[in-house]
């Protein structure tokens, strides 16, 4: 197992134990996050845990094209209940993906030190945001890291039904008219598959990453 030292550097993606870990240790400095994405490996951890550096060897992704919308979603859509925003809060969505409680899952990986260091992407104009309202209340959205040409999905909330499915959705149609290869889902689960995502192989989500 490779333990990070101060140097910004990681092993390569294609090092990564059977699991999917390439390394541990580091900090969640801007330029180590940024360095993490552009090579395929983003941070997983526990709040007791050193920092973990993760690269699947399936990765969940979503081809644009391939985007799954229901006719009852679009018929949700069609009627307007949710305002769509893009960036305009994202520090409440962060704190609402951290304080969300999930089946099945006792706590959050998303650490304090994870949510400022988010934020300070944000500030830099790395990490952006989701949001969906109604009734002028914050009832869902999501977050991640945006590449340029790939969009590194990190986690979203939902406070009314649908309303996750919403910020996605619309999130997808963005990235596919500005030309985005695809949104990175990192692992899978059936929330995603339902609207659309599958699991390829790492080599493949790399090769695309470097385009």
């Amino acid at each position: 197992m490779y333990y990070l030292s101060r140097d910004l550097y990681f092993p390569p993606a294609r090092q990564a134990s059977p699991e999917g870990i390439v390394a541990i240790g580091g900090d969640l400095s801007p330029e180590r996050l940024m360095l993490a994405y552009h090579n395929g490996i983003f941070p997983w951890f526990e709040d007791d845990e050193p920092i973990l550096w993760w690269s699947p060897p399936e990765r969940m992704v979503l081809f644009p094209n391939e985007l799954k919308v229901s006719k009852s979603m679009r018929n949700i859509i069609n009627r307007g209940i949710f305002k769509v925003t893009f960036n305009t809060a994202f520090r409440d969505v962060i704190i609402n993906c951290r304080n969300i409680k999930r089946d099945g899952q006792p706590g959050t990986w998303i650490t304090p030190e994870m949510v400022e260091a988010y934020c300070e992407l944000n500030r830099l104009g790395k990490a952006k945001s989701v949001e969906v309202w109604q009734d002028d209340k914050l009832v869902g959205g999501l977050y991640g890291i945006d590449l340029g040409h790939i969009f590194c999905g990190e986690s979203m909330f939902s406070k009314a039904s649908n309303a996750s499915k919403i910020a996605f959705i619309a999130l997808v149609k963005q990235l596919e008219m500005a030309g985005y290869l695809l949104l990175d889902c990192q692992v899978y689960n059936d929330h995603l598959a339902s609207l659309g995502a599958r699991e390829i192989y790492r080599e493949d989500f790399l090769d695309i990453l470097k385009r």
